[in-house]
C-alpha cells in the first residue's frame, strides 16, 4: 500500500487534474456549444508554450511561433467574426 502522503497526492491529481477538468469541459459544451469549446481546446497548446517559457524558462523556437500563428489562423477561421462577408 502506498503511504498516506502518496495516496493523497494521487487522489489530488485524480480529482484536480482529471475529474474536475472533465466536468468543466462538458459544462462548457452544454452551455456554449461545440464550436466555442473547440476555440478553448485550440488554446491549450498556446497556454502550454507560454507556461513553459515563463515558468520553466524554456526556449521559444521559430517552429513554436509558426505553430502559434497556425493556431491563431485556425481560431480566426473557426470563429468567423473577423472575416468579411459573414
Amino acid at each position: 500500500m502506498p503511504a498516506p502522503r502518496v495516496a493523497g497526492a494521487m487522489l489530488g491529481l485524480a480529482l484536480i487534474s482529471t475529474a474536475l477538468p472533465y466536468v468543466v469541459y462538458f459544462r462548457i459544451l452544454a452551455t456554449a456549444g461545440a464550436s466555442n469549446l473547440l476555440l478553448v481546446t485550440l488554446l491549450m497548446p498556446v497556454a502550454a508554450l507560454l507556461l513553459g517559457t515563463l515558468i520553466l524558462d524554456e526556449r521559444l523556437a521559430a517552429r513554436h511561433l509558426g505553430g502559434l500563428v497556425l493556431v491563431a489562423a485556425g481560431l480566426v477561421v473557426i470563429d468567423g467574426r473577423l472575416l468579411p462577408g459573414r
